[in-house]
């Protein structure tokens, strides 16, 4: 147990790096929100497979953001590649998401920091702000949960130089068995932090562990180069030629709520809004992403919807049930009547008295 949560420590540990040196800021915040960015999960029950493949997302509606630098969210310096495309739905028990980034083609097994990453940020404490990710101000060795209580925020991060494309990666017995938020298959790991400095797995901190933690994400990637679609497998990589045009696509699940009890889970709640944010690393002209390689769709919190079902399709099965009692009653009505005239009828001229007339 001891090495394979080492190693993931040390993975975290890395991109806790990146995390701060990506918010050692050089002048005064500014931020210029967009008051239209929202993003609804509809119920949308059986729609979707999370296998990293799109085209069950056809019919969703999503959000098309500009990726901003997170340092400096200035359009000038927004991601070359294109935009980011946010989907969510909800099947009343888990909630989905796809993140649609246009991209070149780039992929190196085994590094993380010369592959895409993505991740996923939700406000779970009151007072956490996006800005520096929770935004305790307390310093590193002095951030706890009750000197930053209240800057809790929920991260999902998936780095995929280790990913398979099209398998499922996350929370797994091995990992949930030793009680964090760790992926050592998939790097795809579940965090929670009070800012940049203070960032841990899910269940793991500097006063002790708590081994009740786990990893309760799933998820998938896939490019849409890849010629193959019966499957890949490790001896395949890098999957595609490096340079191919096209689309990374990200697809993630989540219960909606979770067995957290240490306040680092956020808690989707159906008719209640949410505040989440996405980011987006590339390694851009070949070298490996770092700071200003840390993209977000915006400079602030975004609003996450998740209505409840709609009740149209259990009005129109009462209504057509409504109309069959109906009809079934209003036949039965017109047989009973032809019936009761026709015996009424037959009645009448069995019994009726023949006319002979009487000769006199």
């Amino acid at each position: 147990m001891e090495q394979p949560l080492f190693l993931i420590l040390f993975l975290l540990f890395s991109i806790g790096i990146q995390f701060v040196s990506s918010h050692q800021e050089s002048g005064n915040w500014h931020c210029e929100t967009d008051e239209e960015s929202r993003i609804s999960a509809e119920f949308r029950p059986g729609v979707v497979t999370l296998d990293g493949h799109a085209d069950d997302w056809d019919n969703i509606e999503g959000f098309e953001f500009s990726l901003l630098p997170a340092l400096d969210p200035d359009h000038d310096h927004e991601y070359k590649g294109g935009k980011m495309t946010v989907k969510a739905l909800h099947d009343g028990k888990d909630v989905y998401f796809l993140l649609k980034v246009d991209g070149e083609y780039v992929y190196k097994k085994g590094n993380d920091n010369n592959c895409p990453s993505v991740a996923l940020m939700f406000q779970v404490g009151e007072s956490a702000t996006y800005h520096s990710m929770g935004g305790c101000k307390q310093s590193p060795d002095a951030c706890n949960k009750k000197t930053c209580r209240g800057h809790e925020v929920d991260i999902m991060h998936f780095s995929i130089g280790n990913a398979i494309p099209g398998r499922l990666y996350g929370g797994n017995p091995v990992d949930n068995r030793d009680g964090n938020g760790g992926d050592r298959f998939g790097h795809l790991v579940d965090l929670y932090a009070w800012s940049p400095h203070c960032m841990n797995l899910d269940g793991v901190s500097s006063t002790g562990n708590d081994t009740s933690a786990q990893n309760d994400w799933r998820g998938a990637w896939w490019h849409s180069s890849f010629s193959s679609h019966s499957g890949y497998s490790e001896e395949d990589s890098p999957y595609s030629t490096k340079g191919q045009k096209g689309t990374f696509y990200f697809e993630f699940s989540r219960t909606l709520r979770t067995m957290d009890r240490l306040q680092q889970d956020v808690q989707f709640t159906i008719g209640q809004p949410s505040k989440f944010s996405a980011a987006f690393w590339y390694p851009e002209d070949g070298n490996p992403w770092h700071g200003s390689g840390h993209y977000t769709i915006g400079c602030d919190w975004v609003p996450l919807d998740v209505p409840p079902g709609s009740s149209a399709g259990s009005k129109v099965v009462s209504r057509s049930s409504w109309d069959a009692a109906n009809g079934f009653a209003f036949l039965l009505s017109v047989v009973s009547f032809g019936v009761s005239f026709f015996v009424a009828y037959w009645v009448h001229k069995k019994n009726a008295i023949s006319f002979q007339p009487i000769d006199l």
